[in-house]
């Protein structure tokens, strides 16, 4: 029995230093990562200047042409996040001001995004190879139901991520394997073929006092930064279109431009316009803030 416990104890222990072993490694590689996507990039860069930065979901990222606000000479990058909620919204500017970062405007995508508080998994964990070189994104989590064993076990967030940021994800930052996430200056263009063109939003709900917009808007006072929150177009046949009029009555700071385009022509699904959408959209968001 006793050398049954000693065999015991010897896997236990030889199974921690494995695990601390990964867990240093994993997390030296992703730490000389900038290349693979937004939350890396912003990470590992610092005192960075921006006209404009757009945060938000995929209806950010595929709705905000950051060039042609280059084009009219602000600097632009869409840190948009396909997936991403207000949860990693909030994070990423946080971990902006952490970086340095100087912002004159920040453009916020909050219309679908505000009926839930919740962290998107698979963003989220995106973050988690900084969870203990970062107090801003230890803090951030330290609410989380799972924060204690992400932080105390060693190697365990990149385990139950593996998906994300486990071996395969290693492995390609290792090699510094760079992706199109950064291109075209964070703004992904969608193709003009149809997806589904009918949604249904009836259940959704918008939370009054959403706890990360409101970090986004109080970061945004604090640093000075013009804030600029809006509700980007959906297809005309959408069930439960009401939603936005309810944002409204709850946000009125935040700016509708749900109706600005309507076609089908300019989307590629239902919630998501095509790049031609997308510029006709950048248009009037550049003639109604920035035509000064």
């Amino acid at each position: 029995m006793q050398k049954f416990l000693q065999f015991t104890l010897k896997i236990l222990v030889l199974t921690i230093v494995i695990a601390v072993v990964l867990d240093f490694l994993y997390t030296v590689v992703y730490l000389q990562s900038s290349n693979r996507g937004k939350i890396d990039h912003v990470y590992n860069t610092k005192n960075e200047n921006f006209d404009v930065v757009i945060l938000g979901s995929s209806r950010a990222n595929n709705h905000f042409v950051a060039q042609m606000f280059e084009d009219k000479g602000l600097k632009t990058f869409n840190y948009g996040m396909s997936g991403g909620h207000l949860f990693e919204a909030s994070l990423l500017l946080k971990l902006m001001m952490e970086r340095h970062y100087n912002i004159k405007n920040v453009i916020l995508e909050a219309d679908l995004n505000l009926s839930n508080k919740h962290r998107d998994n698979g963003i989220s964990s995106k973050f988690l190879p900084y969870l203990h070189q970062s107090e801003t994104v230890k803090k951030h989590f330290s609410s989380e139901d799972d924060f204690l064993e992400l932080y105390y076990i060693p190697f365990y967030r990149y385990i139950k991520f593996d998906g994300r940021i486990g071996f395969r994800e290693f492995y390609n930052t290792s090699l510094k394997k760079p992706t199109n996430i950064l291109d075209n200056k964070g703004y992904y263009p969608l193709i003009n073929r149809k997806g589904n063109m009918k949604n249904n939003i009836v259940n959704l709900k918008p939370l009054e006092h959403n706890k990360y917009f409101e970090e986004i808007k109080k970061i945004c006072k604090d640093n000075n930064i013009n804030f600029i929150a809006v509700m980007t177009p959906m297809c005309e046949n959408t069930k439960g279109i009401n939603y936005f009029e309810k944002v409204k009555k709850l946000y009125p700071e935040i700016h509708n431009y749900e109706n600005v385009v309507v076609e089908d022509k300019y989307f590629s699904s239902c919630g998501h316009m095509n790049d031609t959408g997308a510029r006709v959209f950048t248009a009037r968001i550049l003639k109604d803030f920035f035509s000064k």
